[in-house]
């Protein structure tokens, strides 16, 4: 690219210029304003200029506007180079039209960050406009082998301002946050745009949207009636993965793509190249992309085929097959199948797959969101080769079938690492096999979007910044505990602090986490490894569950000792964790010094965004669910679930915590030490302010984030 210095400083022109040559960049300087603008004008290649902001006769400010305000083929990216680092000044610069701002001192690998950014995004304007030429008939030739992406309107794609301007004006985001934004991209490499998706300020969906409208491109949100399998197939699946990109369809004539960054040139040029189609983006979220791609490039064949050529292959030896578990564990449509029922179950996000033998076939169920739903049907012929496939995977043995047996195991799945907990267990019609999906790179380790209220999550924050003390969760199997616990650590895992944890199994690695896996065979449980752990120094412990005396115990004696226990316990309800302690035999005088707050959760499924409902519900028939109206919003906006293709028409994507916080009071530990029932507890923290659980989830249903229906479902 041909880059333009503005600076008045010669040293720091000097040091910029040397670091552009440096990068392969051609490079002309000037010396103020007024000399990059007549520079400017008389170089029509120039592509971007980077500008420090105080400048004698023509400031950097003055320069930009006169820039944007130039009728000028092609796109000029626009830097600012600047020692002033108020949000106030980063805001101003924003406003006048610049790309990206630089600190001095400059930053080498932030500069080439940003260069690699204006590169993408000049290009794809001036492919844009030569595919605008061979539209309309022009003399203009395109360079060979040139990728010619075209816009939604079949024509050159002008900016239509910047990302963060259409954010404001669509309301997204407001001066402050950006200003906020701009401040913490400061030494941070990483686009504006990703800035304010880390933030939480905005979603991947809003940003993905204003880059689509930034570009002149449509933006999709990806289902599976989207994808034409015969497009998909155009390009090789490796080179999709890598590049984020899923083929659509073809529509006169081009290939029609789906990619998260629509300014990768190199993307478009591969996809071009390999499919023999020009190419026309659409934009679409990272993580909608890594869904369909996972359903839609399964293992290159459907489900049905694989199943016709394995009845073709079995279906004389019936008998031979359940002879033997090897007899087809090796056959290559089983190993095929199997591989199917995977990538489809990490592509609909489910948590648990339940393979199940029945009289006449092998069911496979997906629990997703919390609900199974069958999905498939082998035929029994298989039945002992799929179940093979998955001990041999597992590292079970395969040839015994009367006892339970349980593994894990590793695969990579759409691009992505996903752990699997294998069971089996012997029913009357032959082995049960259920697998428990574990996808770490889904972990939500934000406290805030697991879907704790902000005066909760509050009140929880000074609670867990505590240097010593117990926390507990509680809740039944599969209620998010864990999660919870995680994203805890996460809050707490520093340099300063040594956590250990004590697990039954591991369920995910955290790193600068010191994890311990239960293994009650080697004489390693939870009590034995508590004890160890508290002579490793530790500042955290978190304690999987706490199941027996001896671990309740142990447990207590070390919240009261200097250290920060975090611990998962079964009880419906918050206030029953006191109580449940001291039947398991700890001492009410030790429960009420050591614990500081109790957490009891459920998992309710989101409405889908795409379809949901509103409805109005009587205020009579809340006031008989017994609606909070006392800290309820005044704009209840109540939804129903309808369904579409996005939800797999069950009206739900998504789930999220709902959550009844117990803080231990003066007066809970009095009620403690005297033995109090649960319901006199439950009373009194009521009175200090705790929200009970289906109070929570009624006001999570009154903002439109889940159901009625659902809160009743999930919570008695």
């Amino acid at each position: 690219m041909k880059i333009l210095i503005a600076e008045d400083d010669a040293v720091s022109r000097a040091i910029v210029k040397r670091a552009v040559e440096r990068l392969g960049h051609e490079c002309l300087a000037a010396k103020d304003g007024r000399e990059a603008w007549n520079v400017y004008q008389s170089n029509p290649d120039i592509e971007v200029i980077i500008s420090d902001w105080m400048m004698p006769r023509m400031d950097g400010l003055a320069l930009c506007n006169r820039v944007r305000g130039l009728e000028r083929e092609g796109y000029t990216f626009f830097v600012f180079l600047t020692s002033l680092g108020s949000r106030e000044h980063l805001l101003e610069g924003m406003k006048a039209g610049a790309d990206e701002y630089l600190t001095k001192p400059l930053d080498t690998d932030q500069l080439g960050v940003k260069l690699i950014a204006a590169s993408r995004v000049t290009s794809l304007y001036r492919h844009m406009q030569v595919e605008d030429v061979a539209l309309r008939g022009g003399s203009g030739s395109r360079p060979p082998g040139a990728a010619m992406p075209v816009t939604r309107d079949g024509g050159r794609g002008r900016p239509k301002g910047k990302v963060w301007d259409i954010l404001v004006s669509r309301g997204k985001i407001s001066e402050e946050q950006m200003q906020k934004a701009l401040e913490a991209q400061r030494g941070n490499p990483a686009e504006i745009g990703k800035t304010l998706v880390s933030l939480g300020f905005i979603s991947d969906a809003d940003l993905a949207r204003a880059q689509a409208e930034r570009l002149n491109l449509e933006y999709v949100e990806l289902t599976d009636s989207d994808v034409d399998p015969d497009a998909a197939r155009l390009v090789p699946e490796k080179v999709l993965r890598r590049h984020m990109a899923l083929p659509l369809r073809v529509e006169d004539g081009r290939l029609v793509v789906a990619m998260s960054d629509p300014t990768n040139l190199y993307a478009l040029e591969d996809l071009r190249m390999i499919s023999g189609r020009q190419i026309r983006p659409v934009v679409a979220t990272e993580e909608s992309l890594q869904r369909a791609q996972t359903r839609a490039l399964s293992v290159g064949e459907r489900v049905s085929e694989i199943l016709e050529e394995a009845a073709q292959d079995t279906v004389h030896e019936e008998d031979a097959v359940e002879l033997g578990a090897e007899a087809g564990a090796d056959e290559a449509p089983v190993v095929r199948l199997v591989g199917s029922v995977l990538q489809r179950a990490v592509g609909e996000g489910a948590s648990d797959i339940h393979i199940e033998p029945q009289g006449q076939d092998l069911k496979v169920r997906l629990r997703v969101d919390g609900v199974l739903r069958e999905v498939m049907s082998i035929p029994r012929a298989l039945q002992n080769g799929v179940i093979a496939r998955l001990k041999i995977l597992a590292n079970l043995d395969i040839a015994e079938r009367r006892i339970p047996q349980d593994g894990r195991f590793s695969v990579r799945l759409g691009g992505r690492k996903v752990d699997l907990r294998v069971a089996s267990l012997p029913t009357v019609y032959g082995e049960e096999v259920v697998l428990r999906l574990l996808d770490t790179t889904n972990l939500q380790t934000d406290l805030a979007s697991l879907g704790f209220s902000p005066a909760v999550l509050e009140i929880y924050e000074e609670v867990y910044r505590r240097p010593y003390g117990a926390i507990l969760v509680t809740g039944p199997t599969g209620s998010g505990k864990s999660t919870t616990l995680y994203a805890t650590l996460a809050e707490l895992n520093s340099p300063e602090r040594k956590i250990i944890t004590v697990e039954d199994p591991v369920e995910y690695r955290m790193p600068g986490v010191n994890q311990v896996q239960v293994n009650p065979r080697a004489g390693l449980t939870f009590a034995s490894g508590l004890r160890s752990i508290l002579r490793s120094d530790p500042d955290v412990v978190m304690i999987g569950e706490i199941r027996d005396f001896e671990t309740a115990k142990i447990s207590v004696e070390a919240a009261l000792t200097g250290h920060l226990v975090l611990a998962t316990l079964h009880t419906n309800d918050a206030p029953s964790a006191i109580n449940r302690l001291t039947d398991m035999g700890v001492e009410p005088f030790l429960t009420s010094s050591a614990v500081d707050c109790v957490i009891a959760q459920r998992l309710a499924r989101k409405l889908c965004e795409s379809c949901k409902l509103p409805i109005r519900i009587d205020k009579e028939a809340l006031r008989q669910m017994g609606f909070p109206f006392d800290i309820g919003p005044e704009d209840l906006r109540f939804h129903e679930a309808l369904g579409c293709d996005r939800c797999g028409g069950t009206g739900y994507r998504g789930r999220l915590g709902i959550y009844e916080m117990m803080v231990v009071t003066e007066e809970i530990k009095e009620l403690a030490l005297r033995r109090a029932s649960t319901g006199e507890i439950s009373r009194a923290a009521e009175t200090n302010g705790m929200v009970r659980l289906r109070a929570d989830g009624l006001l999570k249903a009154a903002q439109g984030l889940t159901t009625v229906e659902e809160v009743f479902r999930t919570i008695v």
